[in-house]
């Protein structure tokens, strides 16, 4: 933004320098050619008319051209360098026609214009042509390349609310995601709760009052708490996808990077992994975040870095879960900020309060990492306490 005012500034600037110099020289070499004197006054009075017209922005069309073409017209050198300014600033306009019927009016009128500075003298109207043309020329590169210069900045600006888009729109899709794990998992366990306070109600051998009392307001509270999770969270499912049963396995488990890397193992990828701690030491919602860090780590392996060895850490103790995805030197890596899956990682990772590095780690090396703290209030088995 400053960088454009300066410009602008400078252009201005250096427009009024060229107006003062034009209508300076104009004025000088004319009463150098009038003899008597008379038309001294008349002839500054009108170079000044025309350089305050064209300094002002809202009077160069149609003002300049009618004023500046007039006094040209009738005063000859007057208004020839001054003129040359007009035709620059209709050529990058592109006002093609409007500056060939300013240059014809002027040469036409001056044949009766005063004859000391008459264009038509000596034959001065070719130097005055040349000028012009010169001037035009000028202008229609000046205005192009002003054109082409808007054009490219539009398509920067497109690309930017493009790109911030398709970011807003990463964002949005892990956090459904997000959701749909969260509604998969905890609709799992809230099934497992209602399905055995409903065995226990319904054994044969008589239970206390109060013992099957409670356990028949434990089911039903489990049972509305799981119809509330679906009505919440089952809408923000990915179209097109059916929702789990209550009674099925939730996909992804918690824990399944094990399983993830068996099966990149199995399709070729060589992967060293090194696991401390278990997962039930990290909360759920850690455990999901692991999954989806290690299945972006080994995709982004497989297209940049394909059949290379994969370094794998993975920390479920407290303080923090840590999980880092290296691949060796000397294999390429994505370009930093690259694709729109570290873009919903990172969402992710700051919705559990963590951070997320992705970038070269030397070497040519590529390096994936993230660090989740653990809640303060959790406890062993990643339940709240």
């Amino acid at each position: 933004m400053n960088s454009s005012r300066i410009q602008a500034r400078v252009v201005a600037v250096g427009r009024g320098a060229a107006v003062t110099f034009s209508a300076t020289v104009a004025t000088v070499s004319t009463a150098q050619r009038v003899s008597d004197g008379r038309y001294v006054v008349a002839i500054s009075a009108s170079a000044v008319v025309c350089a305050a017209v064209l300094l002002v922005p809202r009077l160069r069309w149609p003002v300049a051209p009618i004023v500046v073409g007039a006094v040209t017209a009738w005063w000859g050198w007057v208004g020839t360098l001054l003129l040359t300014v007009v035709l620059y600033d209709l050529a990058a306009a592109r006002r093609t026609r409007a500056a060939v019927l300013c240059v014809a009016a002027v040469l036409g009128v001056n044949l009766v214009g005063y004859p000391p500075t008459r264009l038509w003298h000596q034959q001065a109207y070719a130097t005055a042509l040349f000028l012009w043309a010169f001037a035009y020329v000028v202008g229609m590169w000046i205005g192009s390349r002003r054109r082409l210069v808007r054009a490219l900045a539009a398509d920067v600006e497109h690309l930017r609310v493009e790109a911030q888009l398709r970011e807003e729109a990463a964002r949005i899709a892990e956090r459904s995601r997000i959701a749909a794990e969260m509604h998969d998992v905890l609709a799992h366990r809230l099934s497992l709760i209602a399905l055995h306070t409903g065995v226990l109600a319904t054994r044969s051998d008589p239970l206390p009052g109060p013992i099957a009392e409670r356990l028949t307001l434990l089911r039903d509270a489990s049972t509305e708490a799981l119809a509330d999770l679906r009505d919440v969270l089952g809408v923000l499912r990915t179209p097109g996808t059916a929702p789990n049963s209550a009674d099925a396995v939730p996909a992804p488990v918690p824990g399944d990077v094990r399983q993830l890397v068996d099966d990149a193992r199995a399709a070729s990828q060589p992967i060293a992994m090194t696991v401390h701690g278990r997962p039930e030491d990290a909360p759920t919602t850690h455990r999901l975040a692991v999954y989806r860090i290690v299945q972006e780590a080994l995709t982004n392996a497989r297209k940049h870095a394909d059949g290379a060895l994969v370094t794998m850490r993975i920390d479920y103790r407290a303080p923090a879960t840590l999980v880092e995805v290296t691949n060796p030197a000397g294999t390429p890596g994505p370009a930093a900020g690259s694709g729109y899956g570290l873009v919903g990682l990172r969402e992710r990772v700051s919705a559990l309060g963590g951070h997320l590095t992705a970038g070269p780690a030397g070497a040519g090396s590529w390096r994936l990492a993230a660090r989740i703290p653990h809640p303060a209030d959790t406890e062993e088995n990643g339940t709240p306490a």
